[in-house]
């Protein structure tokens, strides 16, 4: 008899313990890193959380709402105040440029924002030789433009191609533009540093 009372016991002050819980945000559905958060991108929970786990609290929502994510938030996840940040992608002195790219000029693999991705002129080789005085281009290293992924678009149903917004220095930004307009460019991922 004093196992079970005392069992009783234990399971009774576990239950009181557990119902010091705490409405937080969760996040509702997938956001890519640099996106901006919805309303519809959070949901409350009420949870019972170890004072070392760092939450939004519900009260808080309306601070986040219109931030962008710092890290790429997966739905169900708890949301924490250091996976928003005020910053956007396209810093001072950078240009947005929308680059068209069919399948065959980007890789496979999904792009994200935040990405480093390299721009590659990929002029017509008779184009190239004309411009060369004849001589073909294949010694000639193409030319590069490093960019950070701000959007990707969705494929177009018909054709494939997809609309990438890439942030690139200002000075970049029209040279970046008027290579697009001919098709001649292709993206290819940075190589990670480190």
């Amino acid at each position: 008899m004093a196992l079970i009372a005392a069992g009783g016991l234990s399971g009774a002050l576990l239950f009181t313990a557990s119902g010091q819980r705490s409405s937080v945000l969760v996040v509702a559905r997938d956001v890519q890193v640099g996106a901006a958060i919805t309303d519809a991108d959070l949901t409350p929970a009420s949870m019972a959380l170890d004072p070392a786990v760092k939450a939004v609290p519900v009260a808080k929502k309306a601070g986040i709402v219109g931030r962008r994510a710092a890290v790429a938030l997966k739905a169900g996840s708890l949301l924490s105040p250091g996976q928003v940040t005020s910053t956007s992608l396209v810093k001072a002195g950078e240009q947005l440029v929308g680059v068209a790219l069919k399948p065959s000029q980007l890789p496979a693999s999904r792009l994200a924002p935040g990405q480093k991705v390299l721009i590659v002129s990929t002029p017509d080789p008779a184009q190239a030789a004309a411009a060369n005085g004849g001589k073909p281009e294949a010694a000639v290293a193409p030319r590069t433009l490093p960019a950070t992924v701000v959007a990707v678009g969705v494929a177009a149903p018909a054709t494939g191609v997809v609309v990438v917004d890439v942030a690139v220095p200002a000075s970049d930004g029209p040279t970046l533009a008027a290579r697009v307009a001919t098709g001649a460019v292709a993206l290819i991922i940075a190589p990670q540093e480190g």
